[in-house]
């Protein structure tokens, strides 16, 4: 019997004759495996930015009302674990050793070759339909329309933004990255579609009127406001909600909010949810490594901000939260990110840099790095990330803030540092309950 790490290791080394986006191979496998995906209504979560942020708040709010709903997202920040959630907890590591033994014994023979996020989609998949679950909130891992993940037909379907990133796989405009996500819109299924450009919209609702799909549109047909005392209110095509309290940072989580509630809207009666379950979710809610404030002296705020629609989103909140401390800036980037056009809009608020590198193939030379900030502020090399940032926050003094940013693989390896586990996993709770 393989050990967790060793599965783990079978996992991440996964590898087909080349890097091609289908859906054939999943979907062939998932028939051997006695088609787990159809055994559980879905929601599906698409988008550049803020997709995973949604699934959360729509995770809560479900769960809110006494639903027990799974959540597969990607990455994770820790813990292989936290990608496949039920409810608060997350899969047991011995669940993880047996679904995956379980779908090899079914695929090998009919000599299946999955790429990594296709067997993690068959495992969460799979184990989805053995828990049982009332309903699933799945979050697209790239793009849409070749992503594991779309063999589903879910009851709605949610695009909350579009924004330029893996223009390797899914094109070098806004246009072609929103056909690519528009790909999960199924015929009859409606979408929710957050606040795009209007060239980004234009497609969507294209892809939507040809497969008969009905789409809600974000400042159309619903909408999100501030109000004086901190509070938000919805506006939806059924739903006024009003003083509604968001447990996550940042003036643009009420849009994926709204989005959120667009969704849940739709969903009704089938899975009916009250105005004080929503309160609830929405207040509850977490998603740890999101401007997340993990220390407050000296102040500590991890994002996983890693392309330039995200920073810039980072950048417009930072100064709120900072209230003119001197901002020290961890950094570190998978290299094919657009990480260039990132580096002017933080150095603009940096004080001191220090560039790292994460334990990733992919991840970026800081020496690339440290010479792309220098033209802009002090800078420095540290090439351990959580030596950097242990030392960034020993030296910190009372008018200092450090922010970590620039890839959620960074912001998992020093998340350690603040927090012993991000999800409790199903053993942990079973353990801390006697």
């Amino acid at each position: 019997m393989p050990t967790y790490p060793e599965i783990l290791d079978f996992l991440y080394h996964l590898e087909v004759e080349r890097m091609d986006l289908k859906l054939e191979r999943v979907a062939a496998a998932l028939k051997l495996c006695g088609s787990p995906h159809r055994r559980f209504p879905a929601l599906h979560v698409a988008g550049t930015n803020g997709k995973g942020s949604t699934a959360a708040l729509l995770h809560s709010m479900l769960s809110a009302a006494g639903y027990h709903v799974g959540l597969f997202t990607s990455p994770h920040l820790v813990d292989f674990c936290e990608r496949i959630r039920f409810g608060s907890e997350s899969i047991s590591e011995q669940a993880v050793v047996d679904e995956v033994i379980a779908i090899r014994r079914r695929i090998e023979p009919a000599g299946i070759r999955l790429t990594p996020f296709e067997m993690m989609t068959l495992l969460a998949f799979s184990a989805f339909a053995h828990a049982p679950i009332d309903v699933a909130v799945i979050e697209v891992g790239l793009g849409g329309r070749l992503d594991a993940t779309n063999v589903l037909c879910p009851l709605v379907s949610v695009i909350t933004g579009i924004g330029l990133d893996h223009q390797a796989y899914l094109g070098s405009t806004l246009a072609d990255i929103a056909w690519e996500k528009g790909g999960i819109i199924k015929p009859g299924v409606p979408v929710v579609i957050g606040q795009v450009d209007g060239e980004s919209r234009q497609v969507l609702c294209g892809l939507a009127r040809r497969v008969g799909s009905a789409a809600y549109l974000f400042g159309q047909d619903f909408t999100i406001s501030e109000e004086a005392n901190g509070t938000a209110t919805y506006q939806g095509s059924v739903w006024r909600l009003a003083n509604l309290r968001l447990g996550l940072r940042g003036n643009f989580q009420r849009r994926n909010a709204a989005v959120a509630l667009a969704a849940l809207e739709l969903l009704c009666p089938s899975f009916s949810v009250s105005e004080a379950d929503l309160h609830q979710g929405l207040r509850t809610v977490t998603w740890p490594g999101r401007l997340d404030v993990v220390s407050e002296h000296p102040l500590v705020i991890l994002d996983g901000a890693h392309n330039p629609q995200a920073i810039e989103t980072l950048t417009a909140e930072l100064p709120g939260m900072l209230q003119g401390r001197r901002m020290k800036l961890l950094f570190s980037v998978m290299r094919d990110k657009d990480w260039r056009t990132m580096v002017p809009k933080l150095a603009q608020l940096a004080d001191e840099v220090v560039v790292t590198r994460v334990q990733q193939a992919r991840a970026e030379d800081p020496a690339m790095l440290q010479t792309a900030f220098a033209p802009f502020c002090p800078v420095s090399v540290i090439p351990d990330a959580r030596e950097a940032c242990r030392r960034l926050v020993t030296e910190a003094g009372p008018n200092d803030g450090v922010v970590v940013s620039g890839s959620l693989f960074l912001v998992g390896e020093v998340y350690p540092l603040f927090a012993p586990a991000v999800v409790p996993s199903l053993q942990q709770v079973q353990k801390e309950k006697g």
